[in-house]
C-alpha cells in the first residue's frame, strides 16, 4: 500500500528563507461548470496556526470541508474573489480565472510579495512574485486551504443561485454539466447564469435560432 501524504508547508518555508515577507497560497474552482462565476480564493496562513487536515479539496467530504472552511476563516487572513459570468464568455474561462486569482489576492488585507499558484501557469497580471505549483492543492498547505475556501464559497453561491432558478440542479451539480443539467437546459432553457461561449449552451441557443427562424 502506498503511503499517504499530506500538504505540509515546505513551499511557505522556502519562499520565506528566499527573502519574501507576505507568502499567500491561491487557487481557483469553477472552470468546468456551465454556470455561475469562477471563483478564486488566496489564504495567508500563520505557521503556528494551520487548521489540522489540509488537503485538496475534491479528496475531502462536504462536512470536513465546511468545518475546514471555518477554521481557516477564523486563523487565516483570506480573500475571495470572482469573475463572472459575463466576464468569462467575454475573455474566456482561462483569463477569467486567471483575474479572479488576481483580484484574490489585491483583496487580502496585507500586502503580498510572493504567491503560490495551483497548476501550471502564472496568471499574467500579478503585480507579486508567483510560482505555480502542479497539483500545489495536495502539496502546500496555503494552497490546500484556499482550494476549501473557494470550493466552499462558490458552492454556496450555487445553492443560492438554485433557489432563483430551480430545476438545474444547481444546489447539488453545483453548475458541471451532469445529465440532469444538461436534460434541464433543454427542457427549461437557458438562464442569464449559463456561460453562453461553452458550446453545449451556446449549441442550444443556436438551435434556438434555427427553430425560430
Amino acid at each position: 500500500m502506498k503511503p499517504t501524504y499530506l500538504p505540509d508547508f515546505a513551499y511557505e518555508t522556502a519562499a520565506y528563507g528566499r527573502g519574501f515577507f507576505v507568502v499567500a497560497g491561491v487557487d481557483e474552482v469553477g472552470r468546468g461548470p456551465l454556470a455561475g462565476p469562477v471563483t478564486a480564493a488566496a489564504v495567508i496562513l500563520c505557521r503556528d496556526r494551520i487548521p489540522k487536515g489540509l488537503n485538496d479539496s475534491k479528496i475531502l467530504t462536504q462536512t470536513r470541508r465546511e468545518d475546514l472552511f471555518a477554521e481557516i476563516m477564523e486563523e487565516a487572513e483570506v480573500c475571495v474573489a470572482h469573475a463572472t459570468v459575463e466576464e468569462i464568455d467575454a475573455i474566456n474561462i482561462l483569463r477569467a480565472s486567471h483575474l479572479a486569482m488576481e483580484r484574490a489576492l489585491r483583496g487580502l488585507a496585507c500586502q503580498v510579495d510572493h504567491a503560490l499558484i495551483d497548476g501550471n501557469m502564472i496568471p499574467p497580471g500579478l503585480f507579486c512574485g508567483a510560482e505555480a505549483i502542479i497539483k500545489g492543492d495536495a502539496l502546500c498547505v496555503s494552497i490546500s486551504a484556499a482550494s476549501i475556501v473557494a470550493k466552499v464559497s462558490r458552492d454556496r453561491i450555487m445553492v443560492d443561485l438554485a433557489q432563483q432558478y430551480p430545476g438545474y440542479g444547481w444546489e447539488h451539480n453545483a453548475g458541471y454539466p451532469t445529465k440532469y443539467h444538461m436534460d434541464a437546459l433543454l427542457n427549461l432553457g437557458v438562464t442569464p447564469y449559463h456561460r453562453r461561449s461553452f458550446r453545449p449552451v451556446h449549441n442550444i441557443l443556436y438551435q434556438d435560432v434555427s427553430i425560430s427562424n
